[in-house]
């Protein structure tokens, strides 16, 4: 969600810091803002875009070898400018809200998280003389740490953190200490970066390696209640005992081009159009479904293999939240019918908190695009003090926290995915589970020789199937003059398309804010029927498959009530268009990898019919990309 940049350097870190902001501004936003030493503590901060931000800064000439910046994504308080970070801390009886020269305020700090004692805290700081200016949990955090602050900023951080519950990444720099930043991080992720071409004695901290990108590929990953300070040419990292240790540092080539639109008005139809590569990317490599293509981007533990774990387990329970709750939910389809075994698709933000029925031979997959999702990595957290030690990750970023936690691992190759509403996320998610399945299956000797065979033909024809489907786009364009018309939609699948439907309606609600619910087809006559009339269009993913005839009755339930119907409908499943029934007709039947086909226009129709409207595709309001907070 937020995005923390902090530096301290021998030159003008200003513009590094507004650049990292930038290449942070796909994960959502709704203020930004620098603070920088320059005499005493200087910020600029804005509810616009970061391009706002900046001409601020160009016409302040705000310069610095420190400071921090932050894109916030609002939680406590209005997205408004005195909510917006960097806080300051003016000492006591003072308004921190105050920027006028000689009040330039002790403590600059930005922070991504939720502080769940906020208002304990809060109350301690007022009866102490602190004055807030904001609702913020944040500021309690700038006002708590001048309050411990006595000559030494990281011993204040140290003391400071002590105090704190719930989660937090934190950046903060003191006007009496110009050339340090100190950091720590908890339940929210924090990197550190270390030299640049330019300056090899800066020091770096960021929410994530891509904000460094061009700046510096040498990243360390900060781990569970790390503290770490920041001076020119070194840093020290205590861990959460307060114990000195050496994390690794790697070698991190951020995909900063791939953040270049290119030739499209969006990012999102640039994600939609790169799917067939994604999984082409995604797929490189695969000759055979074995077991070991999870053993993951590390080396398991010993007994940890692949192979070992697929023999033991006897069940599933995947975990995951969003887009990619969806994609395990197509999944459960699969790990039942192909590999026999019983699979149970939670919501990661419900699952730790309710009463459930640990097995030790399940298997824990979690899906997330990023790898920080905060409530799936605390459901799978919750999963392993239950005693369910199997955990894989389908993630698209091999050096997240999802990675770190999990014993096995399948990286997807999506590449960056800047848009909000994901689209190739999802589809190499869901090649990555049909892998996973096969895997499985072949584990536990359920995979003939034959089967495998025809299962890798299959996928190795995605890519091209897949740009077979993007050709429909001129006729999923008319559709959506007519979505940008409407209100509300219905989106109805059957078997493993209901998922689909789902996905679909989503992707319409995110990016276009028309009000979209989605449905098995057959649950129609239990209530949703009321529902239908001609200003209710009813989108229906209607494959070739066993269950066409029952959809094709339950689309006659929607016509006989005056309904409008948009049919994505396989060539040879014999649904003609006619008044007040559009059908496109996609390329090929899939089979059970038609899923990965049939979701590619409903994203195309969520995509069109926003620029319909003229809302703004990429950063959808009141949304974030990455959601690393509960």
């Amino acid at each position: 969600m937020c995005g923390i940049v902090g530096a301290v350097s021998s030159g003008n870190i200003v513009p590094v810091l507004v650049q990292g902001l930038q290449r942070l501004e796909y994960r959502g936003y709704d203020s930004c803002g620098v603070a920088v030493y320059a005499g005493g503590l200087k910020r600029s901060r804005s509810t616009a875009r970061v391009a706002d931000l900046l001409t601020q800064i160009e016409r302040t000439q705000l310069a610095s070898g420190t400071g921090i910046a932050h894109t916030r994504w609002a939680t406590h308080g209005a997205p408004a400018v005195h909510n917006a970070h960097p806080h300051f801390s003016h000492g006591p009886g003072i308004n921190a809200g105050d920027d006028a020269p000689e009040r330039s305020g002790r403590i600059a700090l930005v922070h991504n998280g939720i502080i769940e004692n906020h208002d304990e805290l809060r109350a301690a700081l007022q009866a102490k003389g602190y004055v807030f200016s904001s609702q913020t949990d944040t500021e309690v955090i700038a006002h708590l740490l001048d309050s411990l602050y006595d000559g030494d900023l990281f011993d204040a951080l140290q003391a400071t953190v002590a105090q704190l519950q719930g989660a937090y990444a934190i950046a903060a720099f003191h006007k009496d200490e110009p050339h340090r930043v100190v950091g720590a991080r908890l339940g929210s992720p924090l990197v550190l970066g270390i030299g640049s071409p330019q300056d090899t004695q800066a020091q770096f901290l960021a929410s994530d390696a891509m904000a460094l990108a061009g700046v510096t590929d040498q990243i360390v990953y900060l781990e569970e209640g790390d503290r770490v300070d920041l001076q020119l040419g070194k840093h020290w990292v205590l861990d959460a005992q307060q114990r000195s240790v050496q994390r690794p540092v790697k070698t991190v080539h951020a995909h900063s081009g791939a953040a270049e639109l290119g030739p499209y008005r969006h990012y999102m139809q640039k994600e939609i159009f790169e799917q067939p590569r994604a999984i082409a990317d995604t797929l490189e490599g695969v000759e055979g479904i074995v077991p070991e293509l999870f053993d993951g981007v590390t080396q398991p533990a010993p007994g940890e293999n692949a192979h070992a774990t697929f023999q033991d387990v006897d069940r599933v329970l995947i975990l995951a939240c969003g887009t990619s709750y969806y994609s395990g939910c197509v999944a459960k389809y699969w790990l039942e019918g192909i590999a026999g075994l019983p699979t149970q698709v939670e919501v990661a933000s419900e699952y730790r908190y309710r009463t459930s029925v640990p097995h030790p031979k399940t298997l824990v997959v979690t899906l997330s695009q990023s790898g920080e999702t905060a409530d799936t990595l605390a459901a799978l957290r919750h999963a392993q003090s239950l005693g369910m030690h199997h955990t894989l990750t389908i993630c698209n970023v091999a050096t997240s926290a999802m990675v770190r936690e999990c014993k096995l691992a399948y990286i997807t190759r999506a590449g960056v995915e800047i848009g909000v509403a994901s689209t190739k996320a999802f589809t190499t998610q869901l090649a990555g589970l049909f892998l996973l399945t096969l895997a499985l299956a072949q584990a536990n000797n359920r995979l003939s020789a034959a089967d495998e065979a025809a299962h890798l033909k299959a996928m190795r024809h995605l890519p091209s199937a897949l740009q077979d489907v993007l050709a429909l786009e001129p006729q999923v364009i008319a559709w959506s003059q007519d979505f940008a018309r409407m209100d509300n939609a219905l989106f109805l699948g059957r078997g493993l398309h209901y998922p689909i439907a789902l996905e679909g309606a989503l992707k319409l609600k995110e990016i276009s804010y028309i009000h979209a619910e989605a449905y098995p087809a057959g649950e129609l006559k239990h209530g949703p029927l009321a529902l239908v009339t001609e200003a209710m269009p009813v989108v229906t993913v209607a494959p070739n498959d066993q269950l066409l005839e029952k959809l094709k009755s339950n689309m006659q339930e929607v016509r006989a009530r005056g309904g409008v119907l948009y049919v994505l409908a396989d060539g040879d499943s014999r649904i003609k268009s006619s008044e007040h029934v559009h059908v496109i007709n996609m390329p090929e039947h899939y089979g059970v990898l038609s899923p990965l086909l049939h979701v590619v226009p409903l994203q195309m129709l969520a995509y069109h019919t926003a620029c319909a409207k003229g809302t703004d595709v990429d950063k959808p309001r009141n949304l974030a990309k990455s959601v690393t907070v509960e």
